[in-house]
């Protein structure tokens, strides 16, 4: 199953949700707001719990899209909005942890101003590149550019997961090659099948349709061990390379001082939506997988920003 096919479920959830109010007049008794355009994977994980959470917690759900920043607007949304449980966020690794390391929030600081739910799920990172570029392993890739040929990798924008794991493959792999920057995954996907751009790593997910087909080819992928989704594709860990890994994750957080019992009504919602059918099935088929409590989603999200933080540094990333 493919993103498309999760979009198109997701949507159908969706048109259920808006079909529930009565228009013109749902008041939005909880906002989700997406530090995203529609269309992306986050906004698909909101439209996936949107459903849910309306029919367990009784209370009219608004998807509110915020995108712009890296995802500053929507996380200053959240921390600007009364801390009641009524506005949920729903993130993923580059607008929480990437970003702010690279521009940090005015007033306020991202690790501690917020409250984790649930973590819905993570996605490895898969290198992909051109059919036509003569390197057909990561091996090759490096030894191509050490040979002085001039390699570009595309990316969703400055400061993000593919952007980072851009430069782990320079620093890593001792090469030099260039960065685009694009105002998204797709035009960076397009350009990549057409031959401008040599290669790029994103989302697996994202990239099997593409891959399968035979229009881009896999290198590896940025993980410990290899994915069942392309089992012939291997790791980044076993072709020698344990540092050059990326992991995007997806969650839900509402604001710093919102209760106790707030936050339990919310995880225990949340949690049963994700970890029930037909959601599970679906998030399983697209390679979401590792649901947690907002106990180890915060750990996670510590680990997150003690590690992320000094590495987008020594790699000398910078939002401008």
């Amino acid at each position: 199953m493919t993103w498309r096919v999760i979009w198109r479920a997701a949507l159908l959830a969706a048109l259920a949700l808006a079909a529930s109010m009565i228009i013109g007049e749902a008041r939005a008794d909880i906002r989700i707001i997406v530090p995203y355009a529609v269309g992306g994977a986050a906004d698909l994980m909101a439209r996936f719990l949107a459903p849910g959470l309306q029919q367990q917690l009784g209370e009219t759900i608004v998807i509110d899209n915020r995108g712009g920043a890296g995802g500053a607007l929507g996380n200053e949304a959240v921390v600007r909005a009364p801390p009641d449980g009524k506005t949920l966020l729903v993130a993923n690794m580059g607008s929480h942890v990437i970003a702010p390391s690279v521009q940090p929030s005015a007033g306020y600081d991202q690790a501690k101003a917020f409250e984790p739910i649930m973590l819905i799920g993570t996605v490895p990172a898969l290198m992909v590149t051109r059919p036509s570029l003569p390197a057909t392993t990561l091996a090759e890739l490096i030894a191509f550019a050490k040979a002085g040929h001039k390699l570009t990798y595309g990316s969703s924008g400055r400061a993000t997961t593919m952007h980072v794991a851009g430069e782990l493959v320079n620093a890593e792999g001792g090469i030099k090659a260039t960065h685009l920057p694009y105002r998204g995954l797709g035009p960076a996907l397009n350009d990549l099948l057409g031959g401008h751009v040599d290669m790029l790593i994103a989302d697996l997910p994202v990239l099997i349709p593409q891959v399968k087909g035979g229009r881009i080819r896999a290198l590896a992928l940025f993980a410990p061990e290899r994915s069942p989704l392309l089992p012939d594709v291997p790791s980044t860990r076993e072709l020698g390379f344990p540092m050059m890994t990326m992991e995007n994750w997806y969650g839900v957080l509402v604001r710093a001082g919102t209760s106790a019992d707030a936050i339990g009504r919310l995880e225990q919602a949340a949690l049963s939506i994700v970890t029930a059918s037909p959601v599970r099935e679906q998030l399983a088929d697209a390679g979401v997988l590792g649901v947690q409590g907002r106990a180890a989603f915060k750990a996670r999200l510590d680990r997150d920003f003690a590690h992320w933080g000094p590495v987008v540094k020594t790699l000398g990333i910078t939002g401008e």
